[in-house]
This record gives C-alpha cells, sequence and structure tokens, in this order.
C-alpha cells in the first residue's frame, strides 16, 4: 500500500475517533446542579435540583418557590433540558404565585441521558411522579414543541388537579410530522456513535412521533381544562397548521384560547417570554 494512503487513512481514522469521543460528550443542552445553583443563589433564590427514579427510570427536576403554592410545571421539546426555562424560575412575579418546577425529560438533561423514549412510557413515568409532588394545589401544564403533545397525554392522565394547559409551539398534528427514513438508520446502528449529544435521543423519538400522536386522539376527550395556545405563523419546524388540528380535537375543554404571533418563529419560549409570564399571571 502507497505510504500516501496509509497516512490518509490513519488521519481518517483519528478523525473519526475524535469525533466519535467529541460526540459523547457535546451538545447535552444541560448546566450542572452546582452552577445552576449558584445563578439562582446569585439572583437571592433557592434553587432545588432533585432527581426521584420512577419504575428503574431517573427522573430529574428543578423546582423554585413555595411548596403551598398552585404549580407551573414546564416541559421542554426536543432536544432540550430543564435549563430552557430558567428565566421562568427566576421569574420572582411568577413566584409570588407558584411553585415552578422544570423537568428533564426521560433521555435528556440529567434524566438517564440517551435513552430515548416514546410518548406513552413518558406520560407513565411523568405522572406517577406527579402524582408524588402533588401538593393538593391546581397545576397548570406548560409545553413546547414536542412537549406540547406530552402536556396533552399527562393531563389525560393526571385530569383531577390540572387547572389549564398552555401549548408553546406544539407539535399534535400527525399529518404534520414527516418521520424521515434515515432515522432509524442511525439510532440502530454504530452511525449513532457519530450524532452527538442530545440528537441522538431526540433523533429518535422524532421517529416514534408520527405514531405517537395518531396513537393519542383518544386523549383529547378527557381533556376538561381550559386550553391555551401561542404559535408563530413563521414557525419553520412545526407549522402553524397545527393550531387548527388542535381546536378540530379539543372538542370537551372547557375553552381553547388561541394567541396567534405574526411572524413569529419556533423559539417563543423565549423571543415571547414578557407575553407568556403575563398570560401564566391571567391564568391564575
Amino acid at each position: 500500500m502507497p505510504r500516501i494512503l496509509k497516512r490518509s487513512i490513519t488521519i481518517t481514522i483519528i478523525i473519526l475517533l475524535v469525533w466519535i469521543i467529541a460526540a459523547q460528550s457535546c451538545m447535552k443542552f444541560r448546566i450542572s446542579d452546582g452552577d445552576a445553583q449558584k445563578k439562582f443563589r446569585d439572583s437571592g433564590l433557592v434553587l432545588k435540583t432533585i432527581t426521584n427514579k420512577i419504575n428503574g427510570t431517573h427522573l430529574h427536576y428543578a423546582e423554585t418557590g413555595s411548596d403551598t403554592l398552585p404549580t407551573l410545571l414546564f416541559v421542554h421539546g426536543t432536544p432540550g433540558s430543564w435549563e430552557g426555562f430558567q428565566n421562568y424560575l427566576l421569574n420572582k412575579e411568577l413566584l409570588k404565585h407558584y411553585r415552578i418546577i422544570a423537568i428533564d425529560r426521560p433521555g435528556f438533561g440529567y434524566s438517564d441521558f440517551g435513552n430515548a423514549m416514546n410518548l406513552e412510557a413518558q406520560t407513565t413515568i411523568i405522572s406517577e411522579w406527579m402524582n408524588s409532588i402533588y401538593n393538593n394545589r391546581p397545576v397548570i401544564l406548560i409545553g413546547h414543541s414536542l412537549g406540547g403533545p406530552l402536556i396533552v397525554k399527562l393531563a389525560a392522565a393526571c385530569p383531577k388537579y390540572t387547572k389549564a394547559l398552555l401549548i408553546l409551539a406544539g407539535s399534535l398534528d400527525p399529518a404534520d410530522e414527516k418521520p424521515e427514513k434515515w432515522r432509524p438508520i442511525l439510532f440502530n446502528t454504530p452511525l449513532n456513535l457519530l450524532v452527538p449529544g442530545s440528537l441522538r435521543p431526540s433523533n429518535e423519538e422524532l421517529w416514534y412521533l408520527k405514531k405517537d400522536l395518531v396513537n393519542m386522539k383518544g386523549d383529547y376527550e378527557k381533556i376538561t381544562c381550559p386550553v391555551y395556545i401561542m404559535h408563530g405563523t413563521k414557525d419553520m419546524l412545526v407549522n402553524y397548521s397545527n393550531v387548527a388540528y388542535a381546536k378540530k380535537m379539543f372538542t370537551k375543554a372547557d375553552s381553547v384560547y388561541i394567541t396567534t404571533l405574526e411572524n413569529e418563529n419556533h423559539f417563543i419560549v423565549w423571543t415571547r417570554e414578557k407575553e407568556i409570564v403575563e398570560l401564566l399571571l391571567k391564568i391564575k
């Protein structure tokens, strides 16, 4: 074998190994408990970070505020972690009225990172955990993107104390999901080692999502609380058409309130924080 070819193969193998090692440690979209707690202390607040074991699965979450108050429970999309909602946990106006909790969904953050689950399995774990932390006060569920359909399933599983749903750019319509055929090739083969960080579990659960959304149609009939929906008209990741689907499906809800955000994208959790906080204070 020519020396130059041997050298090229060696360099390629080294680059591949470096990438595999780097892929395991980057893009996890999470903050250490110690760093998060320090940030909250610097703002004059106490942050609790807790990991519970539910049916053999670790569920990690962050909490601020008094446990005598109603609860805001934030559920992130894919990928992500509780950290995406940290500004809400830091919001002192919200903390006058709510205990605020944000979770790492199974497979993300510090909840058994990398072990993806479909929505049904996630609902089983999170709803049991919700029962364990229930403080006899109402719960408002807030879900962004893939967290949108998950909070619908959670409300269907825990209807007695769910006061309202706030769906932010929620991916609800199965017709809007077109699962790319390359996704299982990644998570079912050694190629998965090349996918960085939380994109690995994200890739897998997005493959499950269309079937998950079809299977959850019966959950909508169990939702009787008010439902609030905020969605941008320029959302390139979750089409605005999901709003029409939601209005069609929530037939038993007390009411469905739609906030259309003109020319807004998918990332309204961060770009429209002011409006979201105002709505949560109104719901109380």
